[in-house]
């Protein structure tokens, strides 16, 4: 498989509660940006990296880590825009219009399983977009404006979103046209596809496979990237 890997990195994190935007937080010394960008790096033997940051990173934050995101493989970094469908569209753009399966994956998440990540991949080239997902763990209540609970879904047919989230290139080019002309902003990308009629599929991803949000999350994730490197 020849992958375009978009890497979004130009949230501001604030929930996060640190000092410097989300990316750029180490865990177990490494920052986040750099952590995901090695693990994408293990998906495909041919592959390109195309990272989207925050244009006021650019000097302080993404220049020191130059050298190492070149060793992973980035080719090109772009500025991000003010919605994460800006910050893809910027991306794609940047990309190699050769390779026809792109892979869109949040640096806030580090610790996606790279077996499911590629099983989406395959299945991305089969029937058009996959994303990686779990099974909602807990009952889901439906609430109205009182906080009153109006209805509880059967999560049975519920799946949690997360990413690596990949897409054949021509189909989420049509996608972003499409959402363009409805004036559609999508919460992830393949929501782009399902409002263009698309087909798309999920891939049972893992619930370490979280996105760091809380400063919960990055003691969860102090602790897991330990074990990850060897407690080193």
């Amino acid at each position: 498989m020849r992958l375009s890997i978009l890497l979004l990195a130009s949230g501001r994190g604030t929930r996060l509660g640190a000092p410097l935007p989300k990316a750029y937080v180490a865990v177990h010394g490494v920052p986040l940006v750099l952590r995901s960008a090695k693990r994408l790096a293990q998906l495909a033997d041919d592959f390109e990296i195309v990272l989207a940051v925050h244009p006021n990173d650019r000097d302080a934050l993404v220049v020191p880590l130059r050298a190492q995101l070149d060793t992973c493989g980035v080719r090109a970094i772009v500025d991000g825009g003010e919605t994460r469908q800006q910050s893809m569209r910027n991306a794609l753009r940047a990309s190699d219009p050769s390779r026809e399966l792109v892979v869109v994956h949040d640096a806030a998440r580090p610790f996606f399983p790279l077996a499911a990540a590629r099983a989406a991949c395959a299945r991305a080239s089969a029937i058009g977009a996959a994303l990686l997902a779990i099974p909602a763990p807990d009952t889901l209540k439906q609430v109205d404006g009182q906080f009153r609970v109006s209805a509880t879904l059967d999560r049975s047919r519920i799946w949690l979103a997360q990413t690596p989230q990949v897409i054949l290139r021509d189909r989420l080019q049509h996608a972003l046209a499409v959402a363009d002309a409805d004036g559609f902003v999508g919460t992830d990308d393949a929501s782009l596809c399902e409002h263009a009629g698309q087909t798309v599929e999920v891939v049972e991803g893992d619930r370490r496979n979280f996105k760091i949000t809380s400063p919960e999350d990055l003691v969860l994730a102090e602790a897991l990237a330990a074990q990850e490197d060897g407690g080193a």
